[in-house]
């Protein structure tokens, strides 16, 4: 009982100093575009037009912080499949796949959404490469919103979805993806 206490209260400890670490760095971030208005320009430049590579921003951040979990709890999968369709065709620089009308599509790889707009979603995945869906209503999502493998990123609008896949600007082929 006494070392689970102490467990927790280093835990609690942990948490708070990685929190205040957090805070400063933000702080000083703000500190830093508030002497230098140009810094707000380049910072608005990468985060929003550029697509930063969140991957490298993660592991940074457990290198110096430290893993920012909870303790999970044991959940069910509501939606978990792989993409389903009837007929894929060359498209562009990807694929356009004939599927069920209003088909759910489920998430290929899990990653950050980094574009969400105009029936297209780019996701940023966890293996570096970034995978364009086209087609498709992602209304439950939000810029900058974490999505898992396999669950459900939205329904395609009709029966054509269109997919490509790209890594440091050059495109993939699909089908090692699909």
């Amino acid at each position: 009982m006494v070392r689970e206490k102490l467990v927790l209260k280093k835990k609690i400890k942990m948490m708070i100093k990685k929190m205040m670490y957090t805070i400063i760095i933000f702080l000083l971030g703000m500190i830093a575009v508030k002497e230098k208005p140009e810094l707000k320009d380049s910072i608005n430049n990468f985060v929003y037009k550029d697509s930063p590579n969140y991957l490298y921003v993660r592991k940074i951040y457990n290198k110096y912080f430290g893993k920012f979990t909870f303790d999970k709890k044991e959940t069910q999968a509501v939606f978990s499949e792989k993409i389903k369709y009837s007929k894929k065709d060359n498209y562009k620089n990807g694929v356009m796949l004939s599927v069920d009308s209003n088909y759910m599509v489920p998430v290929i790889e899990s990653g950050i959404i980094i574009y969400l707009e105009n029936n297209k979603v780019i996701i940023s995945q966890v293996n570096g490469i970034n995978t364009e869906y086209s087609n498709i209503n992602a209304s439950n999502y939000k810029l900058y919103d974490y999505v898992e493998k396999g669950k459900l990123l939205g329904e395609v609008d009709g029966n054509k979805l269109y997919l490509s896949f790209e890594k440091e600007g050059k495109y993939l082929d699909y089908k090692k993806y699909i």
